[in-house]
Order: C-alpha cells, then sequence, then structure tokens
C-alpha cells in the first residue's frame, strides 16, 4: 500500500491559520516533503483512493488555490468529528471539475465510448451513483512550486530527479492499485509522463487516452469541435481541425479494442 502521511499531518491541519498562509511562500516549513534548488514539493491530504476506480483523471499537481481549499476543507472534516478517510475523500474532491470542467469531461468520455467500457448509460453517472467508478489525481500528487509558483508542466518533470522521484513515490503507488483503469491525461505534459510511467512497467500503455482535449472553459472551441458541435469550416486558426479528427477517431478505436477485449 502508498505509504499514508495524514495521521502525521492531522494536528497541523487542525491549528493551520489559512488567513496568514498568503502565497506559496507562506505556507508553514511542517508542510515541506522536500526542496531541490528551485522546486519544493508540500503536502495535501489528497491520499484517498477508489480501489474500484476504472477511470482516473490525471493532472499535472495540485495549485497553490487546490492545497487552500483542500486544507479548508480536511478543517471543516475534522471539526465535525469526520473519520480519516472522510476528511481525505472530502478533500481530494474539493473543487474537482467545477465550471465547465465536469459537463466537457463527460461529454468527451461519452463520445469515445467511455461509457460503453464501463457498463453504464453515461458518465454522468460518475459524478452521481458511480462516483466510485473514478478517481481525480494528479502525476504530481502533491503541489509542486518552482520559484515560489505553480509548477506547470515545464520544464518536463521526466527530466528532473526531484520531480520523477515525486512521480514513482506518490502517483506510481497510487497507479499500481488500480491495474485495470484508464488513464486520462489532463495535457500534454502529463501523457508524456504517463508515457514515462508506462515505460517503467507501472502503467499498461494500452490504458492512456491520449489526446482527449483539456476539458477546461479556456478550450472551449477544441471541445466544441472534438464533439461535433462546431463545423470545421467556422474553426480559428488556432485550432487544428484535421489534428483533432486524428485524435478522436484513434481514441473511438482505441476504446473499440479495450471493448473487445473484455
Amino acid at each position: 500500500m502508498p505509504e499514508v502521511l495524514f495521521s502525521h499531518y492531522r494536528d497541523a491541519i487542525r491549528g493551520l491559520d489559512l488567513a496568514q498562509v498568503a502565497t506559496p511562500a507562506g505556507i508553514p516549513e511542517q508542510f515541506l516533503l522536500g526542496r531541490e534548488g528551485r522546486y519544493s514539493a508540500h503536502y495535501i491530504p489528497f491520499e484517498s483512493v477508489y480501489p474500484q476506480a476504472r477511470v482516473v483523471a490525471v493532472g499535472i499537481t495540485p495549485g497553490f488555490v487546490q492545497w487552500k481549499n483542500a486544507m479548508r476543507e480536511a478543517q471543516r472534516q475534522l471539526a465535525a468529528g469526520a473519520a480519516d478517510e472522510e476528511v481525505l475523500r472530502a478533500a481530494r474532491l474539493t473543487g474537482a471539475f467545477s465550471g465547465a470542467i465536469r459537463p466537457n469531461f463527460i461529454a468527451l468520455l461519452d463520445a469515445i465510448g467511455v461509457q460503453r467500457w464501463l457498463g453504464i448509460a453515461s458518465c454522468a453517472s460518475l459524478f452521481g451513483e458511480d462516483a466510485g467508478l473514478v478517481q481525480v489525481s494528479a502525476v504530481l500528487r502533491h503541489p509542486i512550486f518552482v520559484d515560489g509558483k505553480n509548477y506547470s508542466g515545464s520544464p518536463p518533470m521526466t527530466r528532473k530527479a526531484f520531480l520523477r522521484d515525486q512521480v514513482l513515490r506518490w502517483f506510481a503507488e497510487e497507479a499500481k492499485l488500480l491495474p485495470e483503469a484508464l488513464y486520462v491525461p489532463m495535457g500534454g505534459s502529463v501523457g508524456d509522463a504517463l508515457d514515462w510511467l508506462a515505460a517503467q512497467g507501472v502503467i499498461r500503455p494500452e490504458r492512456i487516452l491520449h489526446a482527449l482535449p483539456h476539458p477546461s472553459g479556456a478550450n472551449a472551441e477544441r471541445v466544441a469541435y472534438f464533439l461535433g458541435r462546431k463545423d470545421r469550416a467556422a474553426l480559428s486558426g488556432k485550432t487544428n481541425g484535421a489534428q483533432i479528427d486524428a485524435a478522436r477517431a484513434a481514441l473511438q478505436a482505441q476504446m473499440e479494442a479495450l471493448l473487445a477485449a473484455r
């Protein structure tokens, strides 16, 4: 089982004055997991894992705002007398897929046939009665800051020993608990990291769903075209319709192969 640190940080979280933490530099030293040069890693209570999860949505790393929100939710749960497992589950889900991200994510998964592979009517139920089938994660589980700012994927994490160690220590151990899951990388840098883990034998490469558009509202045009909600002739010069067509076809074929192999 992956190492669980929450018991070591429970009291520190209870006593944390979030109003005094305005920037990453203000995070108390007791939450520091490691530092190397410009890079630092800080504890966040994101250790909850659904062992039955079959879809893992993988971001880069929690940012500072997500760190504060998770700590605030953990404090609220602790004050209510929640058990550790419930504290960790609530903290990890805080803010997950808020705004336009959730409906876009559902529609994108349905468009390539993930719901059929899961045996459900629509991936919308992943945020309802089938919530246990989806794991919201990050390839760098604990927040990484570079010169006191959110790490955004550059330089690539696989090129930095400190970041590779973070991936292997936390996310890789989580992935080992979910060998049958599909992995949905939220962005190219995450996809590259998952490919690296596949080369290490941690994840099966055919389970990585590459090139699905990021479901954020800022990516609205690519999402709309992928879903057939916008004509190719109406695309702006920033969107490569042919590339999206190829990605959609490849993902649909990948899901058909996974269905056939069940």
